[in-house]
């Protein structure tokens, strides 16, 4: 039995809703589906070593922290595979919300963890990592990914600008605590301890207000303008394939024996869908039936059993940190701003690239810039706003130089969508600028400023 699809099929249905649901399958196939659903399950059998190895040897920070960073990684991937399976059958509308809602699901479980725990410095820098992977690093992947096959990629540029609107909204919103503090620096009568003051109201105000353009961003999205996010329109230019031979393709025949080359601009077969309405692929707008994988019962169940077991992981792994960094052989900001994101936003990494190959652009952008504007319009703000409930002093105040990579960052990629067309070159600047950060924050040791707040 092959391995299933499960993105892919559940934004199919939610732009053509029309189509029919299969007959739910019974307990023991539902199950079958749950472990055929990805190679990503492999890496299941992380979780009790890693739970015994936090018990037996609770001193092995290291160990303890790469056990519970490759348990994590499957988790999340079955945590979406539950939130399509349920996204199927809920409706367009309901299953627009319940994507939003669990689309960054581990990276919330591990901010709210963290900031039980008062790691103020790892929530923001986390969540900062976060929007910087998928803006650089997943989009990047799909430009190139998709650059492969095509000469150039169209997409949804009315949607594109608009989203890159909203991070740029809230870009703004992480730089104004810092030029806040900047500002009332040089006056005489600046006094720290009222600084710090008015910026935690600011940074809660704003956050209320950062919710609300989000809940707008919802119903723009899932009511008013609902037909910009379909995956065809009147804005989206047609793909070009090369014309003559695909260099990238040449370059693999050249590495195969006894190849002929190939005068088509994509490989032969069930690739070529998107140059040949003819053909199809599984989950394509030309099926009329959508095929579930598993009961609502089980998805239920799938869904808290994978919750709490990312709650309790995600716990052994935030705990680790602090004795990873205490050697010096990796940084703490490193750590946060790099490597934890990859946990949360694997799964999203290969959904991306894939349907970018397969011309599904506008998904794959859907996939990478949504989820950012999901945490900088949705999870930063509730952080804030969960903390102020705690009564943690938790402030929209960054550490500096991961403001400014962020705005850096929002504006490179508005630069490469403006056109709303994309290229392998494109998606190489992106994955490179993203190489310079991770090379940047390797050797970045981090600021005090979030813990003296």
């Amino acid at each position: 039995m092959k391995f299933l699809p499960n993105i892919r099929r559940a934004a199919t249905f939610m732009l053509t809703p029309e189509k029919t649901i299969s007959k739910p399958p019974n307990t023991w196939r539902s199950i079958r589906a749950i472990i055929l659903s990805s190679w990503f399950n492999v890496l299941l059998v992380f979780i009790p070593i890693s739970w015994a190895i936090n018990f037996a040897l609770p001193t092995q920070y290291t160990l303890i922290f790469v056990l519970t960073f490759l348990a994590i990684i499957p988790l999340a991937k079955l945590l979406a595979y539950a939130t399509d399976e349920l996204s199927i059958r809920v409706g367009q509308t309901l299953a627009g919300l319940l994507n939003a809602t669990l689309g960054n699901a581990v990276e919330l479980i591990v901010s709210i963890i963290a900031l039980t725990k008062c790691e103020l410095r790892i929530v923001q820098s986390s969540l900062v990592g976060s929007i910087l992977s998928n803006l650089l690093l997943v989009l990047g992947m799909c430009f190139f990914a998709g650059g492969m096959r095509f000469s150039e990629q169209g997409f949804g540029q009315s949607a594109v600008q608009l989203n890159s609107s909203l991070l740029t909204i809230s870009v703004i919103a992480v730089l104004l605590p810092g030029a806040f503090q900047m500002a009332l620096q040089g006056q005489p009568s600046y006094s720290e301890e009222s600084t710090d003051y008015n910026i935690l109201k600011t940074s809660r105000g704003v956050a209320i207000i950062l919710l609300f353009i989000y809940g707008s961003y919802l119903v723009f999205q899932l009511f008013s303008h609902k037909a910009l996010y379909h995956d065809s329109g009147e804005d989206i230019l047609q793909s070009k394939g090369y014309e003559g031979q695909n260099p990238w393709l040449q370059l693999r025949l050249y590495r195969r024996k006894n190849a002929t080359p190939v005068q088509s601009p994509l490989p032969m077969g069930d690739e070529e869908v998107a140059i040949n309405p003819a053909v199809t692929i599984e989950g394509s707008d030309t099926e009329s039936e959508i095929e579930t994988y598993m009961s609502v019962p089980v998805s239920l169940g799938l869904l808290v059993a994978v919750t709490v077991l990312v709650a309790v992981t995600a716990e052994f792994l935030v705990d680790s940190i602090n004795g990873l960094t205490e050697s010096g052989a990796i940084g703490k900001e490193f750590v946060a701003v790099i490597l934890l994101p990859i946990v949360g936003n694997a799964a999203e990494h290969v959904t991306a690239v894939t349907v970018s190959v397969k011309d599904k652009l506008t998904l794959s952008l859907g996939v990478a810039v949504g989820s950012s504007i999901q945490i900088a319009l949705f999870v930063i703000p509730f952080i804030v706003t969960l903390a102020w409930m705690m009564g943690k002093q938790l402030t929209l105040l960054f550490d500096p130089l991961e403001s400014i990579v962020l705005f850096l960052s929002v504006l490179t990629v508005n630069y490469c969508v403006q056109d709303g067309k994309s290229n392998w070159l494109e998606g190489m600047i992106l994955m490179c600028l993203y190489l310079i950060l991770v090379v940047t924050f390797w050797f970045y040791p981090g600021t005090s400023l979030i813990e003296t707040l």
